[in-house]
């Protein structure tokens, strides 16, 4: 069903496309996306919403609203990029495609009841800000949330379709220094710690399960060759199939760390570095609507079998409160991965284009088949009081 969402969508094409060109022209990473979201609330003001900006205390979280009802369609806006990279995830495209998805909902609010509230939610590269938001409440009258994230070429959209859950830290190695001539035994190497810690889990990488993933690097290990380091930081994550998991791997890839200190005579601190994302969880129902919509715009879905996707967001955490989706859009034709200057480079062309009102539309249809299906809106409403 379109309700004349699709139109709407088409009405206001140059302005979403808009918004993604500048997104991507002035990346802003994760806490720090003051320029985008005001470019995000200028639209969504435009288009006849209310906005509130810095929303959840979140100087560049947002939140904007229309309709009235007992039914809240969320629609969450990314517009964070990667360090370096700029929008090599497509952040850019996200944002626009769900302003478009909200704003093309209007007339169907209008017709059948409902909130739409337009999510504004950074850091979701580094930093978990939909977990923030959840904790200070932004979701607590939401009955259901989605959005879309581009890819290269492939669409998915399955119920089994999901990401891996995620853990960051910081591990800080404590040594002694000394001169690395005259007496590198009175020293207690804290690089050298680094690099035994790191020999052990790559070590510990061939016994890990398919699915399970150890990646990291070292902030800090020395700041001259003639003394020996007395500190390093490393920054790791662990990421597993789902959030069961986790806690079983960070334990396995902290003794790495132990081991290093204990060889050393180093001391090791932990520190978490954010909270951790959760494994996605796509909504059966709505996921089957959204898929069913594809073959309008000439879009096959891949179904992926669970876990399968080697990434994470925290979309997934909002997943575990709320039912979600979070289908991949591709950009059709784009052969590059997402996080590399490659795919950076076509999230403003053509197929980034193409994908954004494509999702827009997609989102659109399938929030507007929810709220016109009495018996499954009056489920979902039940679903979220219980």
């Amino acid at each position: 069903m379109s309700v004349g969402t699709d139109a709407a969508v088409d009405e206001w094409q140059a302005r979403l496309i808009g918004l993604s060109h500048s997104l991507h022209a002035e990346p802003e990473i994760a806490f720090d996306e003051h320029a985008s979201v005001a470019k995000l609330a200028a639209l969504m003001t435009e288009a006849g919403f209310d906005v509130t900006e810095g929303f959840c205390d979140l100087p560049t979280a947002l939140l904007a609203t229309y309709g009235d009802g007992d039914l809240t369609i969320g629609v969450c806006a990314e517009y964070d990029a990667l360090p370096g990279i700029g929008h090599g995830c497509g952040h850019n495209i996200i944002c626009a495609s769900s302003a478009g998805a909200a704003i093309a909902l209007r007339a169907a609010a209008d017709r059948y009841g409902f909130r739409i509230a337009l999510l504004g939610t950074p850091a979701e590269e580094s930093g978990a800000g939909k977990q923030l938001m959840l904790e200070r409440g932004a979701f607590d009258d939401v009955t259901v949330a989605m959005m879309a994230h581009p890819g290269a070429t492939a669409d998915t959209a399955g119920p089994g379709d999901s990401t891996q859950a995620c853990s960051r830290f910081a591990v800080t190695f404590e040594g002694r220094p000394a001169h690395a001539a005259g007496a590198p035994w009175d020293g207690v190497n804290a690089s050298d710690a680094a690099v035994v810690s790191q020999v052990a889990i790559g070590l510990l990488r061939q016994q890990t399960p398919p699915g399970y993933r150890i990646a990291g690097f070292v902030r800090s290990g020395g700041d001259k060759t003639n003394i020996i380091p007395e500190r390093s930081v490393l920054e790791y994550e662990v990421r597993t199939p789902d959030a069961t998991q986790l806690d079983a791997l960070r334990r396995r890839v902290n003794a790495c760390f132990e081991a290093g200190a204990l060889a050393t005579g180093a001391s090791v601190e932990f520190r978490r570095t954010e909270p951790d994302y959760l494994d996605l969880r796509n909504d059966p129902w709505l996921i089957e609507r959204y898929s069913g919509h594809l073959a309008a715009f000439g879009r096959t879905a891949v179904a992926l079998p669970h876990g399968f996707a080697a990434a994470s967001t925290d979309m997934g955490n909002v997943s575990h409160v709320v039912p979600s989706i979070h289908p991949m859009i591709g950009l059709r034709g784009v052969t590059a991965m997402p996080h590399t200057h490659e795919f950076a480079a076509e999230t403003a062309g053509p197929a980034a284009d193409e994908a954004l009102l494509h999702a827009a539309k997609l989102l659109a249809r399938t929030a507007a088949d929810l709220a016109a299906t009495p018996g499954r809106r009056a489920a979902y409403l039940a679903r979220r009081r219980s």
